[in-house]
């Protein structure tokens, strides 16, 4: 078939965490039929926050962008969980990304780039997705960036 979805993450040098537990009355995902609605996902590494403020006050949009890279390979830590092989990946229909925005910042969908590039450079053409990008005065945690998604799977 080609390369394999581990074998892209790791030519990008990344290993997918554990998935994040849920820190409220929430699950980390959901799947009903063939799709998997994942929670909003933070930039976490090692089970750190990475990323905190607002986008165009705290933060540049670089920084924002690779916040939204780490969110990004969250939510395939998320997808892993809840289906155990991430080759059952049929398509990842959507994203939600959340931007903690200064009044004055306007590079949402700059800051969004950071996931969606990372997804089809890792899912290939089904990682190609719809997406909106939301300007929002806080996060939880003061985190800079949350995403959630919606899979469809096999």
């Amino acid at each position: 078939m080609g390369e394999t979805i581990e074998k892209r993450l790791s030519d990008l040098g990344v290993t997918l965490p554990a998935a994040a537990a849920p820190a409220a009355n929430y699950v980390p995902f959901m799947r009903t039929g063939n799709l998997v609605f994942t929670a909003g996902q933070l930039p976490l590494k090692e089970g750190k926050l990475q990323v905190t403020g607002l986008l165009g006050r705290d933060v540049d949009t670089a920084a924002g962008k690779e916040a939204a890279k780490l969110c990004a390979i969250n939510i395939l830590a998320q997808a892993k969980a809840a289906i155990g092989d991430l080759e059952k990946i049929r398509r990842l229909v959507k994203i939600t990304v959340f931007v903690a925005s200064a009044p004055d910042f306007t590079e949402q969908h700059l800051v969004a780039n950071g996931a969606s590039d990372f997804l089809v450079a890792v899912l290939g053409e089904p990682g190609k997705h719809a997406r909106s990008a939301v300007g929002t005065a806080s996060l939880p945690l003061n985190a800079a960036v949350e995403i959630e998604a919606v899979i469809e799977v096999a």
